[in-house]
This record gives C-alpha cells, structure tokens and sequence, in this order.
C-alpha cells in the first residue's frame, strides 16, 4: 500500500509539472504571435556607411519586434507588402540638394521609388548625422526620405519630434512647423541618448496609431 501510495504521488506530481510547463509554453507562444501579429506589416528599411544608422536601425527595430533590412538586400514586393514604412539614412554628401546621403539610397530614391505608389501606406523617417561637425546640414537627408516618400502617396504626419536638446543651426529635416520631420540621432556627440530616443519614438509613434 505504501508502494501504491508514493507510486500515485510521483504520477500526480509528474502531471502538475506537465501541466504547469505546458500552460506557460502556451503563454509564451502566444505572447510571440501577438507580437509578430502587431508588427507585421511595419518594415524598417536603412542605409549606412559607417554603421551609425544601421545601429539605430536596429535599436528602433528592437522595439517594435521586427528585423531591419538594408535597402541594398530589400525585395521590391516585400516593401509593396508593407502598411507602415519606416526609413532612415545618414547624411554625407553635405550641402547637397538631392543625393544627400552618399548610400545606395541616393539611386533607389530617383529610379525604383517613382515606380511605386504608396497611397494608403504610413512612412515614418529617421537619420544620423554630426549636430557639430556639420551644424549647417545636419542629417539633411532625413528631409530629403521624406520628401520623397510623401511624394510618392505616403501619408507622413507621424513621428515628428522637438529640435530641444540638439545644437544644429541648420537642417533640412526641420519641417515647417519647427520640428524635425522625424527621429534625429548623432551617434558622434549623444550616442548615449540614442537608446532613449529610439525607446520613445516608437511609443510615439504607436500613440499616434502608426503600427494599428
């Protein structure tokens, strides 16, 4: 009897355990569903030299669950697939009215983007550049995505954010309404800002309904 009893002990705790471990892999799928369910039809696109970009790319990316791409390896029907664009580029060819970056956007932008129409999508932009080095232009480029991808049907009245706390005096990614037409990073000077930004621009841009 006493077998019996510690036999039947060692059945129920073996269950208990199953149980408990298969609820919690259960919650944990379907955290990870929801998420990719959220998020899959947001597309973060980049382009970079030194890697500046690439690494806000990825901060941005993080928070919204989803991988970046660089624009060199993106599919053209994968993007068409998107709902929610968001871009970014650095600026490198300084002062420069078009062609701002020096990356493989300066071509996609005038060739591959003006065959596509954006009605109906979100674009949301971003860029790298030196506030010090280059207070004149800096992140030109940023303007120069937006420009384009508006230009194109996008609607992009998402994710502007204050000049407060950056030294430029010039920059084309100042909108009209005194704020910059998206998220402005300088890994060169406030590298140790870019995490906090990048944390907040996505719940921004999630307050004004960009990923739903």
């Amino acid at each position: 009897m006493q077998f019996l009893n510690n036999n039947n002990s060692l059945v129920a705790s073996v269950a208990l355990f199953c149980a408990i471990n298969a609820s919690a892999f259960t919650q944990q799928i379907s955290r990870t569903s929801s998420v990719t369910q959220l998020h899959a039809k947001v597309g973060v696109y980049y382009s970079t030299i030194g890697g500046n970009t690439a690494d806000c790319a990825g901060l941005i990316a993080e928070e919204l669950g989803v991988q970046p791409m660089e624009i060199d390896d993106a599919d053209i029907n994968d993007l068409k697939s998107m709902d929610c664009l968001i871009v970014g580029a650095p600026t490198w060819n300084t002062g420069a009215d078009t062609e701002r970056s020096m990356t493989t956007w300066d071509q996609w932008l005038y060739s591959e983007l003006p065959n596509i129409d954006l009605t109906g999508k979100k674009v949301a932009v971003f860029g790298c550049g030196d506030q010090i080095s280059y207070s004149f232009n800096y992140a030109d480029s940023v303007g120069e995505l937006y420009d384009c991808f508006t230009g194109q049907g996008a609607d992009g009245n998402f994710g502007k954010t204050s000049t407060d706390g950056y030294r430029h005096v010039e920059s084309k990614a100042v909108g009209e309404d005194g704020q910059f037409l998206g998220a402005l990073f300088d890994q060169d000077n406030q590298s140790d800002l870019s995490a906090d930004r990048a944390k907040a621009w996505v719940a921004q841009l999630k307050e004004e309904g960009f990923t739903s």
